[in-house]
Formats: C-alpha cells, structure tokens, sequence
C-alpha cells in the first residue's frame, strides 16, 4: 500500500516535469524551424498542459480502466475551474477577454453537456463518438487560429537551447510521461483495490488533481504576473481539450465504457461552467468572492465522494 502511494507521486511528478520538458523541446524545435510562436501556441503549448491526462487516459484505456479514464478528464475539468481557477482568483482578480466569455465557455458547456449525452445513451464513447469530438477539436482549432491572427500579443517565450538539447528534452519529456502514466494508473487502481475504492473516485480525485498540475502551476504563475488572460485562457483552453482532444483520441484507440455514475459528476461539471459564465458575463471579471464560492463548491464535491 504504503509502495503503491509512493509510486502515485513518482508518476505524478514525472508527468508534471515530463509535460514541461516536453513543451520546453517542442517550443525550441519549431522555433529552430522558424515555424511562428502563435501556431506554437495554439498547438505544442496548449496540448501540452493536457499532455498528463492524454497520457494517464491512453493508459488507463489500455489497461480496461474505463473509470480512470473518464474520471480523469471530468474530474480534471471541475478542479480546473473550482480549484485552479478559484485559487488563482485568491491572488488577484481574474479578468476575462469578451471572446472567452461569449464564444469559449459557452463551447465548454456544450461539448461538457454532449459528453453526458453520449454517455447517457450509448453507454460509452465508440470510435464514431470520438470521430466527433475530434471534428469538433478541428473546429476549434480553426476557431482559434482565426482569432489569433487578428491579435499580436500572443508570444511563447522560452529559452534558447542546442538541437541536441532539444532531442533530449522531447526524448525525455515524452518517456517521463510514459512512464509517469504507466505508474500512476497502476498505482491508482492497486490503491482503489485495496481499499476497496471505484477507479471512478481515484479517477476524480487524486489522478484528476494529479494531472491538473500543470494547468494549476500555469494559472496561478499567470495571476501573480497579472495576465489573468492568460490563465482563464488556459485553463478553458485545456478542458476543451481534454474533451475533445484527449477523449476523442483515447475514445478511437480503445473504445471507452461510461458509467451512469459520472453522470453526476458531469452534472458537477456543466454547473461549475454554468457559474463561471454568470460570475462573468456582465463585468467579465472573476472576483476573489467568486473564487471563494468555487473552492468551497469543490471541496463539498470532494467531501460527498469521500463520505458517499
């Protein structure tokens, strides 16, 4: 047990560090090929905050760990925005950009309630469901690409490195998460057996706070730099992704099985969106109050999953 636990945070740091050194390669290289830092941005930095659950759901489905699976990424997307984002609005207010707030969040929902939808009538996630849902991530993708040429404040920074160094950190970055995943899903489900818990709350829980820290570290960097842009950005960017990328990738790899329970915990989901457009709608900001009304929302959820 006590092995199990110790080898949870080994996977759990090597996805984090495995995520950053990756994004850190990957950003270099296509610098060195002089590909421009916004398609940078829409794609290696943007995925990469969503590399851990890609890695942990590929994994899990692998493994028959349908739970871990989608526990991962809804339980990813609730602490994204009641955790991280409730934390990071604790440092400073959080303003958001009007784009975010009438055509983003709104998709957020949409693709949130659809995902319920699909589980609730066909049991699962088939390889046509994640046809769809990677149509709708290409859908977006456009979506942000057109958008981003009409702004030229988006610059990656990163630091300049050797190509050598750069094969490294991509070699690197992508065995640590690899391996960072591999750990952490069997650690997850040799605890959940153990202690005679559902891969569906280890899912929701630890994995899902687990491979939430990058977007965490990211967000709550972003506030004390005062580009709350930026950090709301990311974190709806990364739930869109983990929706459509990640499970639309997963979902065609290895058809994925859904439990009715998630139900409710998508339900958390869609109500968590639901706050996040009504705190923000009328000023697009999102107060310290607010953030404080999401951490007490979620560690509610959290205490109901312990307790049930």
């Amino acid at each position: 047990m006590l092995l199990s636990i110790f080898f949870l945070i080994i996977g759990l740091i090597l996805l984090s560090k495995g995520a950053d050194v990756f994004i850190d390669g990957a950003s270099n290289l296509a610098l060195k090929f002089k590909i421009p830092s916004i398609i940078i941005g829409l794609t290696i930095v943007a995925m990469g905050t969503s590399a851990p659950e890609a890695a942990v759901s590929i994994s899990s489905a692998l493994k028959g760990a349908n739970g871990v699976v989608i526990g991962n990424i809804i339980g990813s997307n609730i602490a994204n925005i009641l955790l991280i984002l409730g934390s990071a609005s604790l440092v400073t207010n959080l303003v958001i950009q009007k784009n975010t707030i009438k055509y983003e969040i709104p998709f957020v929902l949409f693709i949130s309630i659809m995902l319920c939808v699909m589980g609730y009538c066909f049991n699962g996630i088939s390889r046509l469901g994640s046809i769809v849902l990677l149509i709708f991530f290409i859908i977006f993708f456009i979506y942000l690409f057109r958008i981003s040429k009409e702004s030229d404040k988006y610059e990656v920074k990163t630091r300049s490195i050797g190509i050598i160094k750069i094969i490294f950190f991509i070699l690197g970055g992508l065995t640590a998460l690899v391996y960072g995943s591999d750990l952490t899903v069997n650690s997850a489900i040799d605890i959940a057996h153990r202690l005679h818990i559902s891969d569906r709350i280890i899912g929701l829980t630890i994995v899902a706070i687990g491979t939430s820290l990058p977007e965490l570290i990211t967000c709550v960097v972003a506030a004390l730099k005062k580009q709350s842009d930026l950090a709301v950005g990311n974190i709806i960017g990364s739930n869109i992704f983990n929706i459509l990328f990640v499970l639309g990738l997963t979902g065609l790899i290895q058809p994925i099985e859904f439990n009715k329970a998630f139900l409710f915990d998508g339900l958390i989901s869609i109500v968590s969106i639901i706050l996040l457009y009504l705190f923000t709608f009328k000023k697009a900001v999102l107060k310290k109050s607010y953030g404080i009304c999401f951490l007490l929302l979620y560690f509610a959820y959290l205490t109901y999953l312990i307790f049930k």
